[in-house]
């Protein structure tokens, strides 16, 4: 079949039709502090790849940006990040160095994000014994296309206004002269480059410094951009996270590694709407997701809980904020439900066929998310004045699961998209195939999900407790959780000569549909499971057709629909396995958590502990690492949130559902009693964690910081926190 080009004229021979595809990412580099993100090479040039950019919430500001010294890029060596917010790239410049074998001229690029928009630190630094005279030149293209379209690979034509006014310049998308309207404008950028001669052609920008490079000296020059996107939907989160103090110390050096990094990339990922400018969130991830995501935000707090309760607070109250009023088809909004994102904009993908509006609420998760997430941290310590006031908002999540998340009265909750453009699929697997048979064939709707009826099984009885606390009405949610439960045992488990296994979803004939998949892991800790059940879980959940090795696979290799690099039926993602290691743990069988936990280590070694959105389901047996995902978001919350959830479960820290800590501070005591491993798969080594929030003694937490130490009880073939 020839390729058909927009028009829908086959191309020629003359001119082949290159089709728009999504950037890949593996391999870019990316640097973070929300609202704002920075992709470039690895040598630090933007504009050689598609992703490449500096971008503000939704838009991208910058799509190129290169160095060159005496008229050369110079050759990269080097490059790394200090944190989120600050890479560096260093390259020889050999065309002005002499001709010994040893480098004695090199460019040293430092770019940091800054609350107000990028700056740049460029040194030449020289060992020669005389001066160099040479020229830098920066050249930077501004650009202002959305980010939608630039997920989709297309481009996008912008009118921007310019003024130069020394060494400053500053783009906008007025129409109008800037002098006056810039005020108005709804994006602008303002570059200032102290001591260059700047020359502006079209929406590129060349700044040129005319240097002398001392003799065995240095000579730094300083370009910054400041950006205000006034369009955005979201702003930079004000503070320091709860999180801030907490430092972790392992054996396995790769625990502390990923935990240090994934709190680094947490922080940065903070942000908050310009509507709740005070109750930071996390975003969901770089560079696609980089907003408020309903079942993102909240799986990621759930984890962050150990080391405290302020994200969870916040992030339940900014999305209480948002809880559906009214009927609406297009948005899928419907009283009490909880948003699925929130753009500034209509998200607009062609290729998909997806057409979502600004504010979006089709999910079938996110509110029994936030029911679990408000019980767990009022179970954590989030004080009963904080949870009192957002009691109005369960109820108005439970009246959702009451009247409207059972479509067809069958006692399960399903979803189906009405409109043709929104999602076809509303749990966390959210593309058009992730539901399918064990043939391959499509499931067809209205689906329920196994893992959102377990969900709400949880949150009928987590919200059963609050109420009950509180006291007002918890009968009706007791008695819904055991009647779901019973229906629950007698139309998604699965028997055949193995022991069984619970349905992936009901189809919308009500059929278990067959497919073996990772969404099991997530009944695990529930209740919704009998402790057989439990047991078949655990054992599937380890073996090879479901476990790569680098974690838990979303679909069995034996399914006809597995493709290792599949977005949902086959890969790897990083948080779902984390989510089974926790519900492992609670359900009392470490060692099947210990083996998926060994394989995240792994992941985030390869990965320089920056583990992605999701990685391929290949094996570890026939690959050395796990091989890439090309279009991965890195960081991502939620994947970044699973070295908590690994930290917790091997440490027992925030399990038991009391406060983080209790002790004086440095004393070594500790709240929650570690989980007791089975010594086959057994701690290797001592585990510390500092600067947790310890009890005040009265059911509170104090501002205090305790520590907890917990020493290795077993040197097994297979580590949960060792090595082999």
């Amino acid at each position: 079949m020839p390729i058909v080009d927009e028009s829908g004229s086959a191309p020629t021979q003359e001119s082949p039709v290159v089709q728009a595809r999504q950037p890949m990412l593996s391999g870019e580099f990316a640097l973070i502090l929300a609202p704002l993100q920075a992709w470039s090479s690895p040598d630090g040039t933007m504009g050689t790849h598609p992703i490449h950019g500096l971008y503000c919430g939704d838009t991208r500001i910058l799509d190129r940006s290169s160095v060159s010294v005496g008229g050369s890029i110079g050759e990269p060596i080097s490059s790394f990040r200090s944190g989120a917010a600050t890479g560096t790239f260093v390259a020889l410049v050999r065309h002005l160095d002499d001709a010994a074998a040893d480098p004695h001229l090199r460019m040293v690029r430092r770019r940091t994000l800054t609350d107000a928009g990028m700056q740049e630190a460029i040194t030449l630094e020289s060992a020669l014994a005389e001066d160099v005279s040479t020229e830098l030149v920066v050249e930077l293209a501004a650009d202002f296309t959305a980010m939608h379209i630039v997920r989709t690979g297309r481009s996008q034509e912008i009118t921007l206004t310019a003024q130069q006014l020394g060494g400053t310049l500053t783009w906008s998308t007025a129409a109008a002269p800037l002098a006056t309207e810039v005020a108005a404008a709804t994006t602008t950028a303002q570059v200032t480059a102290a001591g260059a001669e700047i020359a502006l052609v079209d929406n590129t920008a060349r700044l040129r410094w005319s240097l002398n490079i001392p003799a065995r000296g240095s000579i730094t020059v300083e370009w910054s951009i400041e950006v205000a996107n006034r369009g955005s939907v979201v702003a930079a989160a004000a503070g320091t996270p709860e999180w801030a103090a907490v430092v972790v110390d392992s054996d396995d050096s790769r625990l502390q590694r990923w935990v240090h990094t994934a709190l680094a990339d947490l922080t940065a990922l903070r942000m908050v709407t310009t509507t709740h400018p005070v109750e930071p969130f996390l975003a969901a991830g770089a560079p696609w997701y980089f907003t408020l995501f309903g079942r993102d935000s909240l799986w990621s707090a759930r984890m962050l809980l150990p080391l405290g309760t302020e994200l969870a607070g916040s992030t339940l109250r900014v999305l209480a904020g948002l809880q559906g009023t009214r009927h609406d088809p297009e948005s899928a909004e419907q009283p009490g439900k909880i948003i699925h994102e929130l753009r500034a904009e209509p998200l607009t993908i062609p290729g998909e066929g997806l057409a979502l509006p600004p504010l979006y609420y089709g999910t079938v998760d996110a509110t029994l998310l936030w029911i679990c997430l408000l019980h767990d941290a009022w179970q954590h310590g989030l004080p009963d004045d904080q949870i009192q006031t957002l009691l109005p908002h369960l109820q108005r999540a439970l009246g959702w699961l009451r009247e409207h998340a059972d479509s067809d009265d069958d006692g399960f909750l399903e979803y189906i998209d009405t409109t043709g453009h929104g999602l076809a699929n509303q749990g966390w697997k959210d593309s058009a195939d992730a539901v399918q048979w064990r043939d391959g064939t499509l499931a067809e709707g209205p689906i329920a999900l196994c893992e959102v009826q377990a969900y709400a099984y949880e949150a009928a009885r987590g919200a059963a407790a609050l109420l009950s606390h509180f006291g007002q009405p918890a009968a009706e949610w007791l008695s819904y959780a055991a009647a779901l439960k019973a229906r629950f045992a007698a139309a998604f488990w699965i028997e055949d000569s193995d022991g069984g296994y619970p349905a992936i979803a009901l189809d919308g004939h009500k059929r278990p549909v067959d497919t073996l998949a990772s969404n099991m892991g997530h009944l695990l800790g529930t209740g919704i499971l009998t402790p057989a059940q439990s047991a078949r879980v655990a054992q599937l959940l380890v073996s090879p057709r479901l476990n790569s090795g680098f974690g838990l696979r979303t679909l069995a290799t034996d399914a006809a629909g597995y493709w290792s690099l599949s977005y949902h039926c086959g890969s790897v993602w990083t948080h779902d396995t984390a989510i089974a290691i926790t519900g492992l743990t609670k359900a009392g069988f470490p060692a099947e958590a210990a083996v998926l936990a060994h394989g995240l280590l792994a992941v985030a070694e390869a990965f320089d502990y920056r583990v992605p959105e999701l990685h391929s389901g290949d094996s570890a047996l026939d690959f050395g690492a796990p091989v890439p995902y090309p279009a991965a978001c890195r960081p991502q919350a939620w994947s970044a949130a699973a070295a908590v959830a690994v930290l917790a479960a091997a440490t027992g820290v925030g399990q038991s559902g009391t406060p983080t800590s209790s002790g004086e501070p440095g004393t070594g005591a500790q709240g929650p009693d570690p989980i007791s491993w089975d010594p086959n798969a057994g701690i290797a080594g001592t585990v510390t964690v500092r600067g947790l929030r310890v009890d005040d003694g009265g059911g509170g937490v104090s501002d205090r910081r305790g520590t907890v130490t917990v020493s290795g009880v077993g040197e097994g073939s297979v580590g949960y926190l060792g090595a082999e």
